[in-house]
């Protein structure tokens, strides 16, 4: 028989610490209160402002009592709306800040047309909203009509925040995210065409005609052409942060992703030198993520924007801002917050692209090849629109660059006899010429194996180079992506000439190109960065953490075991009963999380658990696991009473608030190490099963920081799985999901319960709850609204889906609604039919009626949707 352990379920919760060691402004506007379970209480305020030739979508965000404080503004990535940054929103409000996030112009529930930032529609949207702030009494002011204001935003959100910095000097301080400076520098890099970006960009906005006319006439001329002409990029630099160079003078806090091919790191290089010529503080941050994928950094990134405004808008001279130069790196320690998975090296000055650098020899001599025909078949390097990113490979060894025979020239280094960092953009003398005039090569530098089968192409970024004139040859200088790239001893550098890529448009008529290097290859190095901590194997930091955290666990089990009750033989198969449960907040005598909370769950069931915001859930899973005591009550596992540590636990698996692990190491190298964190043997793990379970096949094998959300999501619940615990608690798993994802993950669910196991899962996706639990807790304000299967919360109302084997026409429809009893009557989506709403009738007279009306009837039935029935239990009302 196996022998219970406490610290299994105790380490299970905690593990995630272990490894993380918006003229006239009018509007009807409508609170709604937005609180996790112990946080202060966000109030949100929805509004749409009418601005000249658009109405724009707001919501408003304050916490805490009265005082004004500083207010900032978060703009939304291209393609997405407001609700995207909401809980960047919440966050920076519970900081004291009041935040106000918008849907820019043909986003969103916002209308107008997309100008790409046009500075006089979405950049004039901006100052209205900092009009409107400025009248706010909770808004902190700088002077009448002038209050002190932040914006950051990521990618389009970024280029908004800096042009509202140069267009509006009211606006205080900025933080952009993955953002560009000059547009047309991004799509038409040294006059080559970013054709597939610019396609995504332009699909992504619904289509050519959801942007201004000008826009739509330019991108359709030069995606015809495939050449960008001055006109089109005039037209993208008057809407670019570089037109307003001069101007941008307030504090710049900048991210930048070193994963991307849209908008790369000499974008914020370019930015960094303008604003810091005009005297203003700035810092800038290179992010693991970009457009390409990869790591965000989401919490680490808010939590600087949050300390950049705490120093520049509440002057607070304490907040740690962090160094003037950070770069992600991966493995060991992030120097800025701590966390394990990632490192990051920086700098008390911003080295630029080019510093710090050596010299590095290629071979090869004279080389010539093809650009062949309609420029296909092209090379590939960066995948613009692939999930995850192909770009987060190179950093595992892992090459999905394709460069074909006879269409490129290839120099290479001799093998290195020390280790090499690449850190900003290399560069190198060539001389170019063509049999067809201008040339346009695609330069980009390889990391290549000491047997050469590893060709591993950093953050798989490439450089456009057109060469004008080439016809008798022309000396240049090539500068190479810039990237932050780590090279070992008995490695080799190999500098690649294609004459092709996918993600751009080539010449079309063939042509033959000569390449030879006039000098080595220039490599900036930037010894000057100093690692915030070494890359230590992971057990000179983990095996204490662990250690102490058991220990504490032990404590505190040895503190409570004595006053523990007796275990309850009536429920020892039960997996969970719950009675009376209270917890009050923080400090209050008189509020409650939980309160006088009672409902039991059965084997074999999925049980769901909803409540809005604040309705205690999380609280009630964190008493469940033992992690906090509650302050009356009793919760029984399989008739076990639960405390700190208590044994049952080890009967018990958890996902909650996510889980992390060593990116490094394969999927199952962290669970194997979890498995063995717990004490257990490893024959007890079941590793085998909860793997089948969550399906992650052979990614399992993979380093997981190659991972989609996805497999993460689910690397997460077969961490929670393993032991094959009777009873598996699931809080918000589908976060970050798409919906393939979502779906997948409810098949998990569904397989784990089928096996006579137990899940409970608290979630905000009601569709999905509907489909994959059986049963049903319903809470709201701590309190228990109702309890019971699925069907029967959704099956009870006034409103009937009535089937027929052929439509029903409309005067039928206008006879039903007029009768006596019948609120309204409709049809029905998907097929014939209606939905019929009673008010007085009966289901019997309804029938009747219909059958005299000679309505062909097949069927009547309750019709009421989860959310339908979710909205009118937390509303008050009766289900």
């Amino acid at each position: 028989m196996e022998t219970p352990t406490p610290r299994r379920s105790w380490l299970r919760a905690r593990w995630p610490a272990v490894v993380a060691a918006v003229a006239v402004l009018v509007g009807a506007g409508t609170w709604t209160a937005v609180a996790s379970d112990s946080a202060p209480a966000v109030h949100r305020e929805d509004r749409v402002m009418a601005m000249p030739g658009a109405r724009i979508d707001t919501s408003y965000f304050t916490s805490g009592d009265g005082g004004r404080r500083p207010a900032v503004l978060i703009g939304h990535g291209f393609g997405g709306s407001k609700a995207d940054v909401r809980d960047q929103a919440e966050k920076l409000a519970r900081d004291g800040y009041a935040v106000l996030t918008w849907s820019a112009r043909g986003f969103g529930k916002s209308t107008g047309r997309i100008g790409l930032n046009d500075p006089d529609h979405e950049v004039k949207d901006v100052s209205r909203l900092i009009d409107w702030l400025a009248k706010r009494p909770e808004v902190q002011l700088d002077a009448k009509g002038d209050p002190r204001v932040g914006i950051t935003g990521a990618s389009y959100g970024g280029a908004i925040s800096l042009l509202a910095a140069g267009y509006d000097k009211r606006v205080d301080a900025i933080a952009p995210q993955i953002t560009y400076w000059n547009l047309a520098d991004a799509l038409f890099p040294d006059d080559v065409f970013k054709k597939l970006w610019a396609g995504i960009f332009f699909s992504t906005g619904g289509g050519c005609g959801t942007f201004e006319k000008a826009l739509c006439t330019m991108y359709q001329r030069v995606a015809v052409s495939g050449t960008p002409d001055a006109a089109a990029r005039t037209l993208l630099e008057e809407r670019s942060p570089s037109a307003v160079a001069d101007r941008i003078d307030v504090p710049t806090m900048i991210f930048q992703g070193q994963t991307d091919s849209l908008f790369p790191l000499g974008q914020a290089d370019a930015m960094e030198k303008a604003i810091r010529a005009n005297g203003a503080p700035v810092d800038v941050d290179w992010i693991a993520g970009g457009h390409d994928g990869g790591d965000m950094e989401g919490g680490r990134v808010l939590n600087r924007v949050s300390s950049w405004f705490d120093r520049y808008l509440k002057d607070d001279k304490s907040a740690d801002t962090g160094p003037a130069f950070r770069v992600t790196r991966t493995g060991g320690v992030d120097s800025t917050d701590g966390r394990a998975q990632i490192r990051g090296a920086g700098s008390d000055s911003y080295p630029g692209l080019e510093s710090g650098t050596t010299d590095v020899p290629l071979s090869g001599g004279t080389k010539t090849f093809e650009n062949p025909a309609g420029a296909s078949p092209p090379a590939i390097s960066a995948v613009p629109g692939v999930g995850g990113g192909l770009s987060q490979l190179s950093t595992f060894g892992v090459g999905l660059s394709l460069d074909f025979p006879g269409q490129n020239a290839a120099f290479d280094s001799a093998p290195l006899d020390r280790s090499l960092r690449i850190t900003g953009t290399p560069t190198v003398r060539a001389t170019v010429t063509s049999s067809g005039g201008d040339a346009v090569l695609f330069a980009k530098v390889y990391d290549v194996g000491p047997d050469g089968s590893r060709n591993v192409l950093p953050s798989q970024l490439v450089a456009p180079i057109r060469v004008e004139g080439a016809e008798k040859g022309r000396t240049v200088e090539l500068t190479l992506p810039a990237v932050d790239h780590q090279l070992v001893p008995g490695h080799r550098l190999r500098l690649v000439l294609a004459a092709t890529d996918l993600g751009y448009a080539s010449p079309a008529d063939p042509a033959t190109y000569k390449v030879s290097l006039e000098g080595p290859l220039t490599v900036p190095t930037v010894p000057a960065l100093t690692s915030g901590s070494a890359a230590l194997p992971w057990w000179t930091w983990g095996l204490p953490a662990i250690g102490v955290l058991i220990a504490a666990g032990l404590l505190l089990t040895a503190r409570r075991r004595g006053g523990t009750p007796a275990p309850d033989p009536e429920l020892a198969g039960v997996p969970l009963r719950i009675e009376g449960l209270t917890k009050r907040y923080a400090k209050s005598s008189d509020r409650y999380a939980v309160r006088d909370l009672s409902f039991q769950v059965e084997k074999g069931q999925v049980l769901g658990l909803l409540g809005p915001n604040g309705a205690g859930k999380t609280t009630t899973l964190r008493m469940l696991m033992g992690l906090i005591a509650p302050d009356a009550g009793e919760i029984r596992v399989f008739g076990h009473a639960i405390r700190p540590g208590a044994p049952v636990l080890s009967r018990v698996g958890a996902f909650v608030e996510g889980a992390g692990f060593l990116p490094h190491l394969s999927g199952r190298a962290n669970l194997e190490l979890y498995w063995q964190a717990t004490g257990r043997p490893a024959e007890d793990s079941r590793i085998e099963e909860a793997l089948e379970i969550a399906g992650l096949g052979d990614a399992l094998a993979r380093a997981v920081r190659t991972y989609s959300q996805g497999m993460r999501q689910r690397l997460a619940i077969a961490q929670a799985m393993l032991g094959m615990p009777d009873l598996l608690i699931l809080d918000e798993p589908t976060n970050g999901l798409d919906p393939p994802q979502i779906r997948e993950m409810r098949d998990v669910m569904i397989r784990y319960a089928a096996g006579g196991r137990t899940v409970i899962v608290s979630s905000h996706l009601l569709s999905e709850v509907e489909q994959s639990c059986t049963h049903l807790v319903v809470m709201r304000r701590g309190q228990l609204v109702q309890a019971g299967p699925v069907e029967e919360i959704t099956g009870s109302g006034d409103s009937l889906l009535v089937t027929t084997a052929e439509e029903v026409p409309e005067p039928v429809i206008e006879k039903i609604a007029a009768l006596p009893g019948i609120g309204s009557a409709v049809r029905a989506d998907g097929g014939p039919g209606l939905l019929v709403r009673l008010d007085g009738a009966s289901t019997t007279t309804l029938v009747t009626e219909l059958i005299r009306l000679d309505v062909p009837l097949t069927g009547v039935g309750p019709h009421r949707r989860l959310e339908d029935a979710f909205l009118t239990l937390i509303s008050g009302g009766s289900a």
